[in-house]
C-alpha cells in the first residue's frame, strides 16, 4: 500500500497536466460498459425465469449498485448487493439461482481475459514468478514467494468450496435445480450468442476504449496494444480481492508492464488517476442506484438485510 500512496503523491504533482476531456470520454465509455453488461445479465435472468417479467430498471440499478460496492469493499460484497436487490424486486427469484446467473455472466469474461493474458505472455512483458515478490506493491507477493503456504491456502479454499457445495446440497431444497436454472440460457447457444455474448463483447470494446482514453489523458503512449496490457494488469490485480480493486498491486504491475511507454512518474499518475476516477465514478453511480432502490446508503444495513433474507430463504 505504501507504493500506492507514493503514486497518489505523484498523481497530485501532475494533476495540472491531465487531459480532462479524455477523462470524460473514458468515463462515458465506462458507463456504457456497465449499461450493456446489465443488458446481458437481464437476458440471462429472463432465460432463467421465462415465466416471470424481468424489468430493465431494477436489473440496471442492481448491477450499478453492485459495481459501486465492489469498488470500495473487497471480497465481492457488491455481488451480494446485486443479488439482494434483484431478489427484492423480482418475485419468485431465489438467491441460489441468482448467484449462478452471475457465474454465467462471467464465463465469456474468463475466456477473453485468459486469451488476452496468453497474448501478453507472447509479448514477454509480464513479470515472472521470481520477479513478482520483488514488486513492493504486489499485495500477495508473499503468497507467490512461499509455495508451500500458497499450496496450503489453495487447498483450504478448495476444501471450503467443496464443503459449502455439500452443505448447500443437503440444506437447500432443490439445490441442483436452482443452480442449474441460472445456466439455462447455455442450452441455446444461438440465444446465448445473440443475447449475452454479443453485449459482453461490446462491453469489452468499451472497456479497452476507456483504457485507451485514460492513457491519452495521462500522456502515456495511447494504443490498443497498451490498452490491452493495462487490461491484463487490471485482471491480474483483482484476481485475489484482498484489497478493493487490487489497489497497490495494480501500480507495481503497470509500471513494470508499461515500462518505456512513458516516464515512471507518468505511469504512476496514470495508474492512480485511472483507478481513482473509475472508483469515484462507480461509487457515485452505485450510490445513486442504491438510494433510488432502498432509500438508504448504509452499507452495513444493506449487507445485513441481504444476509438475513438469504438465511430466511435457506431456512424455508
Amino acid at each position: 500500500m505504501g507504493e500506492f500512496f507514493h503514486a497518489v503523491k505523484v498523481f497530485g504533482d501532475q494533476l495540472a497536466d491531465v487531459g480532462w476531456f479524455a477523462v470524460a470520454i473514458a468515463l462515458t465509455l465506462q458507463l456504457a460498459k456497465l449499461f450493456v453488461r446489465s443488458i446481458a445479465w437481464r437476458n440471462i435472468l429472463k432465460a432463467s425465469y421465462p415465466e416471470t417479467a424481468v424489468p430493465r430498471r431494477p436489473v440496471l440499478g442492481a448491477y450499478l449498485a453492485g459495481v459501486g460496492v465492489n469498488s470500495i469493499i473487497p471480497g465481492r460484497a457488491g455481488d451480494v448487493v446485486k443479488i439482494y436487490l434483484v431478489h427484492r424486486r423480482i418475485e419468485g427469484t431465489t438467491y441460489t439461482t441468482l448467484a449462478s446467473t452471475l457465474v454465467t455472466e462471467t464465463l465469456l469474461d474468463l475466456v477473453l481475459a485468459l486469451s488476452i493474458f496468453l497474448w501478453a505472455l507472447t509479448q514477454g512483458v509480464l513479470p515472472s514468478l521470481h520477479v513478482l515478490p520483488t514488486l513492493h506493491s504486489f499485495d500477495w507477493g508473499w503468497l507467490v514467494a512461499r509455495t508451500k503456504v500458497g499450496a496450503i491456502v489453495f487447498a483450504l479454499v478448495t476444501t471450503a468450496v467443496i464443503v459449502f457445495i455439500w452443505w448447500a446440497s443437503r440444506h437447500v431444497e432443490n439445490f441442483k435445480q436452482r443452480v442449474g436454472r441460472g445456466f439455462w440460457i447455455l442450452r441455446d447457444w444461438r440465444r446465448y450468442g445473440r443475447e449475452v455474448a454479443s453485449w459482453q463483447l461490446l462491453s469489452w470494446v468499451f472497456r479497452i476504449a476507456s483504457l485507451y482514453f485514460f492513457l491519452k489523458a495521462f500522456h502515456v503512449h495511447a494504443s490498443i496494444h497498451n490498452a490491452l496490457l493495462a487490461q491484463v494488469v487490471d485482471s491480474l490485480s483483482t484476481l485475489l480481492p484482498f484489497s478493493p480493486g487490487g489497489v497497490g498491486t495494480k501500480q507495481g504491475l503497470l509500471v513494470y508492464v508499461l515500462n518505456g511507454q512513458a516516464s515512471a512518474s507518468r505511469l504512476l499518475a496514470f495508474s492512480v488517476g485511472q483507478y481513482v476516477a473509475v472508483t469515484v465514478f462507480n461509487v457515485i453511480v452505485g450510490a445513486i442506484a442504491v438510494y433510488a432502490m432502498l432509500r438508504t446508503l448504509r452499507l452495513r444495513e444493506i449487507l445485513g438485510r441481504a444476509k438475513a433474507a438469504r438465511e430466511s430463504e435457506q431456512a424455508n
